[in-house]
């Protein structure tokens, strides 16, 4: 801000202070004017300095607002690098999934999962042999449900022949033990024929 009309102002007060007295109304009149002056050049003043109070204001909380706004941004960023590192330490449970080998894969797989873009793409190559896995083991598990109704089967169809066989075998046993027994009254019987046909 300028301080030269303020000065001149204090100088001709100086002036009319040392200046001889020749009218005390004439001087007074001055200096009441040069007061008037200073009175406004203090309003120009204070108006000036509440004008660069409220630009600095301004400014200041334009630069808060900004410094607010990087240190939300800087915040996000950690949060994010954060949340990045998380998945990238996360283990799911693919990992631990025994895969075929991918040497295995290009020989078994269809061709459309193992064509030359998705060997390029680890992860579509990834979601393609996890597919695979899926599709073959659910083919594998279809063939041992069927296996396993086939050896149902086969225990039930064994099951009935030894049944057979044990209801052979019994009547059988039974069958000899008649035949011992018949044997045994034709023995007796034919005993004392012989005995008395010897006689």
């Amino acid at each position: 801000m300028d301080f030269s009309p303020a000065d001149d102002v204090f100088e001709k007060l100086r002036q009319l202070i040392h200046e001889p007295a020749t009218d005390a109304t004439a001087i007074h009149v001055q200096a009441m004017a040069l007061i008037g002056r200073l009175k406004a050049l203090n309003r120009a003043a204070n108006t000036a300095t509440r004008l660069r109070k409220d630009d600095t204001a301004a400014s200041r909380q334009e630069m808060d607002h900004s410094h607010l706004g990087l240190q939300n941004l800087l915040y996000e960023k950690r949060h994010l690098e954060r949340e990045i590192e998380k998945c990238r330490q996360f283990a799911s449970i693919y990992q631990d999934v025994p895969l075929h080998s991918l040497e295995e894969f290009k020989v078994l797989a269809p061709e459309e999962a193992r064509n030359p873009e998705v060997l390029v793409d680890e992860h579509q190559l990834m979601l393609n042999r996890l597919s695979f896995e899926l599709a073959e083991r659910q083919r594998l598990d279809q063939r041992r449900r069927e296996l396993v109704r086939h050896k149902e089967e086969l225990l039930k169809e064994s099951k009935a022949n030894a049944a057979t066989t044990d209801s052979v075998k019994s009547q059988i046993e039974l069958l000899v033990k008649t035949a011992s027994e018949v044997q045994k009254k034709v023995d007796d019987l034919v005993a004392p024929i012989q005995a008395n046909g010897t006689l």
